[in-house]
């Protein structure tokens, strides 16, 4: 078993596949309509679906925005360079909710973003990413 996709809702599916693809460095992977149920699926990632877990982005038709709850946290992706990587994610117009440096009390350096529906996405330095959050 892996893990295949993560789905958010969407209130605008143009500005959040720029958002993934252009602030983010995804690649848009596949794109459906479907006119009898009125939405469309994009999916976004790194890599194909067949090689590790993507972003399905849902849009329903006329919806513009959701409440996004208190139930869900955070997407968590890995990168090199986390510091310039929040200044590319600036200089294109995304919002850094958290500036990078060492979680509270440890040493894993993380940073947040957060995308155009206000879903936040915590962005980890790969060298310790599969550590978890620990000193």
């Amino acid at each position: 078993m892996r893990l295949l996709h993560t789905m958010l809702r969407v209130g605008d599916l143009d500005r959040s596949i720029a958002f993934y693809t252009d602030v983010l460095g995804m690649k848009l992977l596949r794109k459906h309509d479907n006119e009898q149920y009125e939405y469309t699926l994009a999916f976004v990632g790194y890599a194909d679906e067949s090689e590790q877990a993507v972003i399905e982005l849902t849009y329903n038709w006329g919806t513009k925005e959701y409440d996004l709850g208190t139930g869900f946290g955070h997407i968590a992706i890995g990168f090199d360079d986390i510091y310039t990587t929040c200044e590319a994610i600036r200089a294109n117009g995304g919002k850094i909710t958290r500036e990078p440096g060492p979680v509270k009390g440890g040493t894993t350096e993380i940073a947040f973003v957060e995308d155009p529906d206000g879903y936040k996405i915590e962005m980890i330095q790969n060298k310790s990413a599969s550590r978890g959050l620990q000193g």
